[in-house]
């Protein structure tokens, strides 16, 4: 047997276009364009490429990008109120922060200075609460990204048996949560589980984003299970830098139903939910409907 591969790109180009079409008609019908303010401190290579990817892919879907690039040794006050600023803004829909700062930069600070209605990162303490109480939420772009591609693959969840290795702020405890909201019975895993691969095998969803390279191998997949991969590694082989998930893809691929590769799977989701978590915040601040299958 072999899995299903879930391609993230194309299905992430989808919702790029579903996305671009709903702005289109927000622009035609109501003159109003989303925007998304992304701000950059420091030198970065890696969040760099990242920025301009948003940058680019918020324009091609129709949106106004705002670009703030800062010094690294911009001070934590000058931070604190150019957020204040775009909090302000009304061409402002969406602000995101790219992380990680500088040491000397208060991170959650900065967080829980944006406008949680604006906050399309999903990060501010307000969104953390309401997602856990089953309200409405910005929600964090990766987990998004994931609930899209299994809602579409399997239509219904409920029901099913979700474990999800790894507990961080950014991933793993806001999938459970959003697993939780669409019935499933969810077990959060991590490295202290005991016996992870038996807790592993019993999963018809399994979630991997714990961050080490290969971890979740083949026999800790049940037979025909879901397999999503949310992690990104850079391993040494053959000389050569390769990226790879937080799953051993030959072996799990062998076992599992339907699995997300690494690169091209959960990756490019991210930056997609991004835009349509700021069209959906465009949406709710003009008290207009939002975007269906665009949100959790």
């Amino acid at each position: 047997m072999s899995a299903v591969v879930i391609d993230g790109k194309a299905f992430a180009a989808g919702v790029r276009a579903r996305v671009a079409s709903h702005v289109a008609r927000l622009s035609e019908e109501h003159g109003v364009v989303p925007g998304l303010a992304v701000v950059l401190v420091g030198e970065d290579p890696a969040s760099q490429v990242y920025v301009r990817n948003k940058g680019v892919q918020t324009v091609e879907a129709g949106m106004i990008s705002f670009e703030h690039k800062l010094a690294a040794d911009t001070s934590e006050a000058d931070l604190l109120a150019l957020v204040r600023a775009l909090n302000a803004d009304p061409k402002v829909h969406g602000i995101l922060v790219q992380l990680p700062l500088p040491g000397h930069v208060n991170a959650d600070l900065v967080i829980n200075t944006i406008d949680p209605a604006k906050d399309v990162d999903g990060f501010h303490i307000s969104n953390v609460g309401l997602l856990g109480t089953g309200q409405k939420a910005m929600v964090p772009c990766t987990p998004l990204g994931c609930l899209m591609m299994l809602r579409a693959y399997h239509g219904s969840l409920a029901g099913m048996t979700a474990v999800v290795v790894g507990r961080s702020n950014i991933v793993g405890k806001p999938m459970a949560q959003l697993l939780l909201g669409d019935s499933c019975t969810v077990t959060i895993a991590h490295s202290r589980t005991r016996d992870l691969a038996a807790v592993c095998r019993g999963a018809d969803i399994l979630v991997a984003a714990v961050g080490r390279p290969e971890m979740i191998s083949g026999d800790m997949v049940k037979p025909g299970a879901t397999v999503i991969d949310v992690g990104i590694n850079r391993v040494e082989r053959d000389g050569k830098t390769r990226l790879v998930g937080d799953v051993d893809f030959a072996s799990a691929s062998a076992v599992a139903g339907a699995i997300t590769p690494v690169p091209g799977g959960v990756g490019p989701m991210t930056i997609a939910c991004l835009l349509a978590n700021t069209l959906t915040a465009c949406c709710r601040a003009h008290g207009l409907p939002e975007p269906e299958g665009l949100t959790a």
